[in-house]
């Protein structure tokens, strides 16, 4: 008998959300920078243990939002995970510690603060969520386990896994434990198929993502990738063609680079893990754009399965 859900993971940027879902699918579906809040929309990774097919959606990180796109972002998070069958919520247990010690950086306080809208969120619903403490292999047990009193204590959470995404240590029995929540029925997708993420937008993920590996002391969240042209040529390669939009000249120059290198670095990077991906050859062309308005432009917001209206 055939098993099949959705499970949505919930958290604070740079929890390890995407890396968690990768882990779990075991292959890459959702982009992974040092960069936070670089997921801007659900992604479905879909997984498989035994007879049961997991449909993992890697939300936008939960923060407390000020633009346009951060209020969209946070809305869909916690849309998908009103209609999943299980929610995960992924908690850097390294920044908890280490601001419970007086250690914690800005970056460490924020993330806790976070992790606390989230747990005072959560207590406005009814169902209880799986805790899953990630990045334990950074953090001394004994440490691990006050921060694992502490946050049962908000009495929101059922059961609690302690992980590594990064480096798979108690992914499997997650990956078990969700299985076994998740409801009889035929499975969504076909077992080859790792995620629900349409070609085109896949490539410009894969590209943002080399866009900020490159730049991301100099640009901050002031670009976004396009791809406006995805065609399939005679020969079974594929012709490429996207934009990468920032918000001002100075940033077109960084992600130029001196003589085109920058530009050059991502569109080999993007393209060479592209035609993994794919199975094919890809031939990507790219170009940059000043668009100050990106953000707020309403098209966007609906090429990306986010709501303009917030």
């Amino acid at each position: 008998m055939t098993h099949a859900g959705f499970v949505a993971i919930i958290g604070a940027p740079n929890a390890g959300k995407s890396t968690l879902v990768n882990r779990l699918v075991g292959s890459k579906v959702s982009i992974v920078t040092q960069k936070v809040q670089t997921t801007r929309f659900p992604i479905r990774g879909v997984a498989i243990e035994g007879e049961t097919q997991i449909v993992l959606v890697d939300t936008p990180g939960i923060f407390q939002p000020r633009r346009r796109l951060d209020r969209a972002m946070v809305r869909a998070a916690w849309g998908r995970a009103e209609e999943a069958d299980a929610i995960v919520h992924l908690v850097d247990a390294n920044a908890q510690v280490l601001v419970a010690a007086g250690e914690g950086r800005g970056a460490d306080r924020k993330a806790v603060q976070d992790v606390e809208a989230i747990v005072g969120e959560l207590r406005t619903h009814e169902r209880k969520v799986i805790l899953a403490l990630n990045k334990i292999d950074l953090v001394r047990r004994e440490l691990l386990l006050a921060v694992t009193q502490t946050l049962f204590a908000s009495d929101v959470y059922s059961e609690v896994f302690m992980i590594s995404a990064a480096s798979g240590t108690g992914v499997a029995d997650l990956r078990q434990r969700l299985a076994a929540v998740m409801p009889e029925g035929p499975w969504f997708y076909p077992e080859d198929q790792s995620a629900d993420l349409p070609a085109r937008l896949l490539a410009a993920e894969i590209t943002r993502e080399k866009v900020f590996l490159r730049v991301h002391e100099e640009l901050p969240y002031a670009s976004s990738v396009e791809t406006t042209a995805f065609e399939e040529r005679q020969d079974g390669s594929l012709r490429i063609e996207q934009t990468i939009y920032v918000e001002r000249d100075g940033q077109r120059g960084i992600v130029l680079g001196k003589n085109g290198e920058t530009l050059k670095w991502i569109g080999s990077a993007s393209r060479q893990e592209l035609g993994e991906i794919l199975g094919c050859v890809v031939h990507l062309f790219l170009h940059v754009k000043v668009k100050s308005n990106w953000a707020e432009d309403q098209g966007f917001f609906r090429d990306i399965g986010l709501d303009f209206d917030v």
